[in-house]
């Protein structure tokens, strides 16, 4: 294929490039022709060339865990490849020929020269790095917060999980008991008994629902009441005594409480009384259990509204940031309790509220809080602590991770560099949270020996 100054005029970011410019470029590059199937460039080729597709299509993917993900297309007129001032040193991914293409490529060794001589060719071409930047700068934020949300959402859906799961388990087992109720009422109605002896029954029954004990028992010790609670009930001709046990002992009834009830009611009525105690008992038991399990749903979306602040402007307010890292906490709860990490919080009581984008420092907090507990191994500490350093408040989230290799450590946040797997992080959650405190006048430092990485962030008060 020959090519002309008036094909190159055909490509848009060459419309302003004077002719004799562009004859240089043609004369200083080489045509690649290329068949379908074959590669344009391929993972960890250095990236020493620029690319002009001149007719054909090339698609640019990535590996990511075995798989390929489209990442770009270079279509006919499209420029790729290395430009003027570019930093790339090597491909990341593979440059697949889609049709049969003919490629324009002029190798690094003529840039100098391009960039002492023609100056609208070499403007046009950085013109183009910086658009390319931009969008995929774009495109890693967006896939940054998808990631985020993706682990926020699986989170947050094994926590809903949880209490949603206990919610219909108790309702069903509720309905399942009350069918028996109209079986056990007409044994309690047979009972002949006087208003005292029913009155002493009342009391004994109310006060343990209305002043309900803490059951702290050891397992041990639990077993060895339920055995002797159970030899005791059926030695008073009490049927299917080892069913009741348990609900009795929920409430912190035990034998010297029976005996009280037995000699209320005497022998021939105290196992219908008994019966009727443990019905009115579990289901007290089946309706907390669906309390505490909707306070539980009721507490997580009431997170997941301070944590959005979707029920505000877009504004700055002022804000106890106690509130952001607790509600934050609870969205990453998950992932402390599938590694097992110990959270120790010292928060200063009293601490100044600063004037911030809620959501957005909220998701300060959620990458360095998801940052550190990747870092960590099993078992580990965390640790998180508020104070007041003059005019700022002070952050530090600290993890006892293997810590940030030194020669990383002034590039952590930089756009794209990630010390992560491909596929596990895009190198821009770092980067995002030095902007939101930059937008808020603030700073973040960071720190790192083996065993200790500390993140510090200074909010202004005023």
């Amino acid at each position: 294929m020959k090519v002309t100054t008036q094909n190159l005029q055909q490509i848009p970011e060459f419309v302003q490039v004077p002719n004799d410019q562009l004859q240089w470029l043609i004369d200083k590059s080489h045509i690649k022709v290329l068949k379908q199937g074959a590669y344009l460039f391929q993972k960890g080729d250095p990236i020493d060339k620029l690319f002009i597709v001149l007719q054909g299509k090339i698609e640019i993917k990535v590996e990511q865990n075995g798989n390929y993900k489209h990442v770009a297309l270079m279509d006919t007129n499209e420029i790729g490849g290395l430009l003027p001032f570019s930093r790339a040193s090597s491909a990341l991914g593979f440059g697949e020929v889609l049709e049969n293409s003919d490629v324009l490529v002029l190798e690094k060794s003529c840039f100098k020269e391009m960039i002492s001589n023609h100056y609208e060719l070499t403007e046009s071409l950085v013109h183009k790095m910086t658009t390319r930047v931009r969008e995929f700068t774009k495109d890693n934020v967006q896939a940054e917060k998808m990631m985020s949300l993706g682990k926020l959402s699986a989170g947050l859906a094994h926590e809903l999980n949880n209490p949603a799961s206990a919610m219909v388990r108790s309702a069903k087992a509720l309905k399942e008991h009350l069918a028996n109720v109209p079986e056990k009422f007409k044994r309690v109605v047979s009972i002949q008994a006087t208003e005292k002896e029913i009155d002493i029954i009342n009391d004994i029954l109310f006060e343990k629902l209305n002043n309900r004990p803490e059951n702290n028992m050891k397992l041990t010790e639990r077993n060895e009441k339920e055995d002797e609670l159970e030899e005791w009930l059926e030695d008073h001709n009490v049927d299917n005594a080892y069913e009741l046990t348990e609900t009795l002992l929920d409430f912190c009834i035990g034998i010297p409480a029976m005996e009280e009830i037995h000699k209320a009611t005497g022998q021939k009525n105290f196992p219908h009384a008994i019966e009727w105690i443990e019905n009115v008992l579990t289901t007290e038991k089946m309706v907390d259990e669906i309390g505490e399990a909707s306070d539980r749903i009721s507490s997580l979306v009431s997170s997941i509204k301070s944590y959005t602040h979707m029920d505000r402007a877009p504004e700055k307010v002022s804000t106890d940031i106690h509130i952001g890292l607790k509600s934050t906490l609870t969205m990453l709860n998950h992932k402390l309790k599938k590694k097992n990490i110990s959270l120790e919080k010292d928060f200063q009581a009293n601490l100044s509220e600063p004037l911030i984008f809620v959501s957005e420092i909220n998701q300060v907090w959620t990458n360095l809080i998801d940052n550190a507990v990747d870092a960590m191994s099993h078992s580990g500490v965390l640790k998180i602590k508020t104070s007041e350093d003059q005019k700022f408040v002070k952050v530090e989230i600290i993890d006892d991770g293997d810590g940030i290799p030194e020669e990383h450590l002034d590039h952590i946040f930089d756009p794209f560099f990630t010390t992560k797997a491909i596929g596990e992080g895009t190198g821009m959650g770092l980067e995002v949270v030095q902007r939101i405190i930059n937008q808020h006048a603030g700073k973040i430092t960071v720190k790192s020996k083996k065993g200790e990485t500390r993140f510090t962030v200074y909010l202004p008060i005023s």
